[in-house]
Formats: structure tokens, sequence, C-alpha cells
């Protein structure tokens, strides 16, 4: 809790990214940004396993992507809870590389190099959303989120979304500041937020204090090790700041 000038206590406020389980499309190395796979068997499971061995913060508000793989996943993490459907918190949209794999996307476009490693002039991909769109959606949908949840006094709430969503919003308002890759995420794991209002109306930022689920993801859990070697990849491949895969 905060005191303001007035002597009036004001509350803090609680955000949990989860990303969504896996798909078929994720296993095979696919851009699946806009192309609505469902959870995969393997994926399905994982999920129950998590949810059977970790702790998932309940909230007064549940959100979702429109998209399956994030509906599914917060319908097996939360049974019963009905979620909000914001659309600004899909994944980016890859245009013509939608459902195909790097190697297939290089071999017939050229930019693709390009795009992935950031260097020089920003490539879009074709048909598709340039980073900075990409970047503007998800950060205004984060921010009406919060200003509702202000507005209302809405206490908590669990967003189910995409690696590139959470990443795009940690990397944006996260304190302590990391850089976009630093904020992956395991499948149907992610990270809590506290928001604080004075300091949000203030610099909008917040505080990332602990990964949910708690108790898993940050020990043991298979996944972590995973996201480790691919933060360390593109690190070495794309040097800081720089835009890649997302699903």
């Amino acid at each position: 809790m905060c005191r303001t000038s007035e002597g009036v206590y004001m509350k803090s406020y609680t955000i949990h990214l989860i990303r969504h389980g896996l798909t078929k499309g994720n296993t095979e190395g696919r851009y699946i940004g806009r192309t609505d796979l469902p959870l995969s068997q393997e994926g399905a499971a994982a999920l129950a396993k998590l949810r059977s061995e970790g702790e998932y913060p309940m909230a007064a508000l549940y959100v979702s992507s429109p998209l399956k793989r994030c509906t599914q996943t917060l319908k097996l993490l939360y049974p019963g809870e009905n979620a909000v459907i914001i659309d600004g918190f899909s994944e980016c949209d890859f245009g013509d590389w939608e459902g195909k794999t790097a190697a297939e996307i290089a071999a017939c476009d050229e930019n693709f190099g390009k795009w992935a490693s950031g260097v020089g002039e920003p490539v879009t991909p074709p048909g598709g959303e340039s980073g900075a769109q990409f970047m503007y959606r998800v950060c205004s949908s984060f921010e009406k989120l919060v200003e509702g949840m202000l507005r209302s006094g809405t206490q908590s709430a669990v967003v189910v979304t995409h690696g590139g969503v959470i990443m795009s919003i940690l990397s944006a308002y996260g304190l302590p500041k990391a850089d976009f890759y630093d904020w992956m995420a395991a499948d149907g794991c992610g990270y809590s937020m506290r928001i604080t209002p004075g300091l949000w109306m203030r610099s909008m930022v917040a505080e990332v204090y602990g990964e949910v689920p708690r108790g898993l993801c940050s020990s043991g859990y298979e996944g972590k090790a995973a996201v480790d070697i691919a933060r360390k990849a593109a690190a070495d491949a794309f040097g800081k700041n720089k835009k890649g895969k997302q699903d």
C-alpha cells in the first residue's frame, strides 16, 4: 500500500502474464502468430502437470488473447472462470510467413534474414504486421487494461497470451529493466507484475516480482532449460533488443 499527499491509502494492483501451452506448430518450429492452432495433446498434458504440481495465482479478472491456444490454456488452468477477450493481446501477424519454418521462409524470401537480425532498415513480413505496429498494439492494449483496473478498483488480473506479447510488455514497462529476450517464458509459465498507481501514473513502469506458477518454473521445470538456451541463442545471434520469432 502507498500513501498519497492527501493521506489516502492507495491500492496496489497485480497482473499475472502467462504464456499459452504448446501447439503442433510450436513443436515443428513454425511461425504461427495469427494462425489459430489449438493446443496439442502434449501441450494440454504439460499444462495439466504444471497445474497439479505448481501454484497458479487466482485473480478478480481473467483476460485472454482470442486465439484458441490461449483460451484453451486459460480453461485448463482456471476451470470455471470466464475470460474477457482482448484482440490487442494476439500474437504478431507474420503474413505470408505464417505456418512456415525459418528455413522455409529464408529459402523464398531474402528479407527474412534482415528481419530476424534487426540490422538495417526495418523489414515487415509480406502481408503482415511491422514490429512497430505490433508493439504499439500490444502496449496500447496493456495501458488500457491497467487504466481500467485503476478506475474500477479491480486489484488483480490474469492475462493468458503469447510469448511475443509478454516480452513486449515487460521490456516496455517492467522493473528491473531487461532486454526483450530476457523475458522469454516457457509454455504455461510467465511473470507477476505489481502496479503501484503513483509510480504508474508518473513513470508508467511496474515491478516484476515473481514467476508463474510459483514454486515450479523458477526451479527445475523442464521447459525452463529450453528457454534459457533460447535466450542465449537469441542474444548471440541477434544482439540486444532485436526482434525474433514469436508464438
